[in-house]
């Protein structure tokens, strides 16, 4: 049975002030707020900037010594691929260097957008991406469900690199529920099931969403099964807009409680 560590993606919204953090308090003191009532947290300013080994050494020192980061990888590692990819992905792993050095990374997350399809191409840039990167524990998300197969499957299994178990809206090419787990990490991200939204939304109106509590009980068995297979499971909500994400956050964690057989990651100061 693997340690659980409920978080959120991302932590400095200013929206979240009201919902989550104290009326006036100062963005500086948003991550050390934010590590007195979660375990971890998933990092996604590294997916516009390349993230800064000072900044990320920083944050490690400003939060408990438990404290977990997930991080997601560079746009030029998944989005706007060129050919100096290699040189990203050197710079990259510099960047991440203080938080692997602590023993403070959970994971790198490839998240790899609808357009990238079941190709060739993208098939030997995937494995080369994932060579370069070395023995970073890796998660990847497919968001097209073409890559949803067996085979993929297994080749991720074969690699040692997380399949990351996504909650989207039920729309045609999204991909469905599927519950596996391919490395000693489980990864889940909760997205939302704005469908409106999904496709013309920008990034906080397409996370526009709040889900019901019978909505999360849907996966708590889901995730009882995946810690039992990992030594180490994250699980993370992307609905982020007005603090969504932070009440369902509390509210899975607050169900989890209830059973035995999952030893939730908790907060320094919990």
């Amino acid at each position: 049975m693997g340690t659980l560590y409920v978080a959120t993606s991302g932590y400095s919204y200013s929206d979240w002030v009201g919902p989550f953090y104290p009326q006036g308090t100062d963005r500086s003191r948003f991550i050390e707020l934010y590590a007195e009532r979660f375990p971890a947290v998933e990092l996604n300013f590294s997916y516009y900037r390349q993230p800064d080994p000072g900044l990320l050494a920083r944050m490690a020192s400003r939060t408990p010594e438990g404290f977990q980061f997930a991080v997601k990888a560079h746009k030029s590692l998944t989005h706007v691929v060129s050919d100096e990819w290699p040189e990203d992905a050197r710079r990259f792993l510099s960047g991440i260097a203080p938080l692997a050095e602590r023993k403070r990374l959970i994971a790198v997350l490839l998240q790899f957008p609808y357009s990238f399809h079941y190709s060739r191409a993208n098939r030997n840039y995937l494995a080369s991406l994932t060579d370069s990167l070395g023995t970073t524990p890796l998660a990847v998300e497919f968001r097209n469900s073409e890559w949803h197969t067996d085979r993929v499957i297994d080749g991720l299994r074969e690699r040692s690199i997380a399949y990351t178990v996504t909650d989207y809206p039920a729309l045609e090419g999204l991909p469905p529920v599927r519950i596996e787990t391919t490395s000693d990490l489980g990864y889940v991200r909760f997205h939302g099931r704005n469908s409106e939204q999904w496709w013309i939304g920008d990034n906080a109106s397409r996370y526009d969403y709040l889900y019901s509590g019978e909505e999360i009980d849907a996966w708590l068995e889901r995730i009882r099964l995946i810690t039992r297979q990992t030594r180490m499971t994250i699980a993370v909500f992307n609905n982020h807009w007005g603090g969504q994400a932070v009440a369902n956050a509390i509210m899975l964690r607050e169900r989890l409680e209830a059973f035995d057989d999952i030893s939730l990651g908790v907060a320094d100061s919990e």
